[in-house]
Order: structure tokens, then sequence, then C-alpha cells
């Protein structure tokens, strides 16, 4: 058991029946009445995000969460197979425990799964992803006074807002946290 002072980012246990991980916290002392802990929690499981307040040292339970190395082998209906690059053993996830996880990763990107008891609950992928772009329209010049954007399409079809000087064919950056285009590779 942990309580409210272990908290801290990507802490994850076992709350309302399900697995959540804090996205943010904030410990809040008002002037008047009890302190608090404001947080905000992501469902490992199901990427849902909710907002929860927690009194000063209540008690939760902590849940430790394995984080390996996987590598991405192929799509497979409505699964994706994963394979680990130390024992070459495979797993497959099917797509709604994924997320937007597909539109981030390439066959043989390498993306960290989250472990539970030896198993599977979620996929992660790079922090920041070299994408092609697929299509997108034509940049003119002096649509705009101080920049633009247009939308792309990447290889994997992921739709990314990214200035007008981007081509087809070109490859780009993305944190694939955010969905945000970072620069030209």
């Amino acid at each position: 058991m942990a309580d409210t002072s272990d908290f801290r980012t990507g802490f994850t246990m076992r709350h309302k029946g399900g697995l959540w991980s804090i996205s943010e916290f904030q410990h809040v002392k008002p002037g008047k009445g009890p302190a608090f802990v404001r947080t905000k929690l992501k469902n490992v499981e199901t990427g849902k995000v909710v907002e929860n307040t927690f009194r000063a040292g209540e008690k939760v339970e902590e849940v430790r969460l394995e984080r390996r190395e996987f590598q991405y082998l192929y799509p497979d209906g409505e699964y994706y197979v994963f394979m680990n690059t130390e024992t070459y053993e495979q797993i497959q996830l099917h797509q709604d425990t994924l997320g937007d996880v597909p539109k981030y990763i390439k066959e043989s990107d390498m993306c960290s799964v989250l472990m539970l008891d030896e198993k599977p609950l979620t996929v992660e992928p790079p922090m920041t992803v070299e994408l092609a772009v697929k299509e997108t329209d034509p940049g003119l010049r002096g649509d705009t006074a101080q920049g633009g954007s247009k939308p792309a399409t990447m290889e994997t079809g992921l739709v990314v807002q990214v200035p007008l000087f981007i081509e087809e064919g070109q490859v780009i950056k993305i944190d694939s946290r955010t969905g945000k285009y970072l620069g030209r590779v």
C-alpha cells in the first residue's frame, strides 16, 4: 500500500476497479480545511483520462508494471503482432487495447509493452517517430503572412498539421504523445 505522498508522474495504482496511471498531480494546501492531491489519471487498459481528488495521506494500492521492449511485426486482421527481441516470443494484441498506437508505428519499430504478471496490457510507441508524408496539398508561396500549416496524411494513416513547405515523400519527425510535427529528418 502507498499513500498520496508517494504520488509521482507514471505512478500506477488500482483504483475504482481498474488500473490507473498518474499523468499529472498537484498537492494543494488550502488556507482553510485539510490538504488534498488533485490528479489526472489515465486508465492503462482503455486510455480514458479522468480527474480525481485524493485526501492527503489517503492509502492506495500501488501496482508495479513491467516495461519490456518489443518489436512491431505486422497487422493480422483485428490484431497486431509484436515480438520480444530477447526471447523471440510473439504476442498478439487486439486493436481496441492499442488505441491510436498503430498510427505511430511501422513494421520493425521498437515499442514498450506494459506487462502485469506476464500479461501484456498496452503498448507505448517511441516518444518521437519518423514517418513519410504520403499525401498533402501543395503549399503555395504567399499563402500566409506568418507561416501556416496544412494537413498531411502519413504512411500509417495518421493526419498531422505540417508547415506549408512540406511535400509528399518527405520524412518528418512527430511527437507520439501530442501528434504534433517536430521537424524534417
